[in-house]
C-alpha cells in the first residue's frame, strides 16, 4: 500500500479518537491500565507537544517524568469543560514544529495508534461490538502492523504467525513450535499491542503452546 494511500486514513482516526473521548467523557474507564479517558487524552496531546514527555513514552530513565506530566495534565482536565478542551487541542494535531507533523512518522505513529486508543475507549464498557471498518483501512492497518510485529511479540517464546481470514498471511516470528493468530486485522492490531483479553482473534497450534500464548506479555 502507497504511502498515499494510508495517510488518507490518519486524519479521519485523529476524528474518531476526539468524538470517542468526547462521547465517553472524562472519568470514564480504559483499557490502558490506571488511565481513565484523561489520562488517555494527556498521553495523546503531550506525545506530539511535548518532545521531553515523548521521549519518556520510549524511554525508561525519563519514564517517571513523563507520567508525572501526564498525571498533572489529566489531573487539570477533570472537569467535562477542561476536558473537551484538551481533546479539542488534540484534535487540531500536532504542531509545525513536531516531528508528527512529518508525514512519514505520523502515519508509523499514528495509525495504529489511534486506532487501538479508540477501541481502548469503546472496548472499556459491559457492552460493545467491532466496528465495520472499510477494507482498504483493514489493508492500511495490517500493512502498518506487519512492519511492527516482531517487535510487538518479542517477548513470546514461540513463533507467531498473522492470519487475516481474507487471505494475507504474515509471519511475525520464527520458532519450532508456532501458533497461527486469526483475526481481521483491526482485530489482530489489538491483540499484538497487549489487548489479548479484548481482541475477538482464535488460535491454532498446539494446546500447550496456545496456553502459552495466552499467558504470554505482548506488545511494548
Amino acid at each position: 500500500m502507497l504511502i498515499s494511500q494510508v495517510m488518507q486514513f490518519v486524519e479521519p482516526s485523529r476524528e474518531v479518537l476526539a468524538e470517542t473521548l468526547l462521547a465517553a467523557g472524562p472519568g470514564a474507564p480504559t483499557l490502558c491500565e490506571g488511565w481513565r479517558t484523561q489520562e488517555l487524552a494527556a498521553h495523546l496531546y503531550l506525545r506530539e507537544h511535548n518532545p521531553r514527555v515523548g521521549l519518556g513514552m520510549v524511554l525508561k530513565p525519563w519514564r517517571k517524568a513523563t507520567d508525572k506530566a501526564i498525571a498533572a495534565l489529566a489531573a487539570e482536565s477533570s472537569t467535562p469543560a477542561a476536558f473537551a478542551e484538551l481533546v479539542e487541542k488534540f484534535r487540531a494535531g500536532p504542531p509545525k514544529m513536531s516531528l508528527f507533523a512529518w508525514k512519514p512518522i505520523d502515519r508509523t505513529a499514528n495509525l495504529i495508534e489511534f486506532f487501538v486508543h479508540t477501541e481502548d475507549v469503546r472496548r472499556a464498557t459491559d457492552r460493545w461490538a467491532p466496528r465495520a471498518l472499510d477494507a482498504d483501512y483493514s489493508e492500511a492497518l495490517w500493512a502498518e502492523l506487519v512492519k511492527r510485529a516482531a517487535i510487538l511479540y518479542r517477548s513470546v517464546d514461540l513463533g507467531i504467525v498473522l492470519v487475516d481470514p481474507q487471505g494475507p498471511r504474515h509471519v511475525a516470528k520464527r520458532a519450532p513450535v508456532s501458533v497461527a493468530i486469526i483475526g481481521e486485522p483491526g482485530e489482530l492490531a489489538m491483540h499484538a499491542n497487549g489487548r489479548t483479553g479484548q481482541a475477538l482473534v482464535t488460535f491454532e497450534g498446539q494446546p500447550d503452546a496456545v496456553a502459552l500464548l495466552q499467558t504470554a506479555v505482548v506488545g511494548l
